[in-house]
């Protein structure tokens, strides 16, 4: 496994976490503690880690000669719970 792929896999990890973070803490925290700086922190977080997921698969798509219906899935995966970690497991 090179750098690249490597690299990927901890970004779509981080990605799928922080949106784990964010639906089952900080905005349980938002709307029933009335307690909304969490979803700012986890929520630009997660935000980054989101781009940053989505240029990621671009490149492993260049990388690893998948189709762009692959390509789809893996970016559909990014807004799932749990879909990263689906993604990863299945793709590289």
């Amino acid at each position: 496994m090179d750098i690249s792929t490597k690299s990927f896999k901890i970004i779509s990890a981080l990605e799928a976490i922080s949106f784990l973070v964010l639906l089952g803490i900080a905005m349980p925290l938002k709307y029933i503690w009335d307690m909304p700086q969490m979803v700012k922190i986890v929520g630009m977080a997660h935000g980054v880690l989101f781009i940053l997921y989505i240029i990621g698969a671009y490149f492993m798509k260049e990388k690893l000669k998948w189709s762009w219906g692959t390509l789809g899935i893996v970016m559909l995966c990014s807004v799932l719970p749990f879909g990263p970690f689906y993604a990863e497991r299945k793709y590289l």
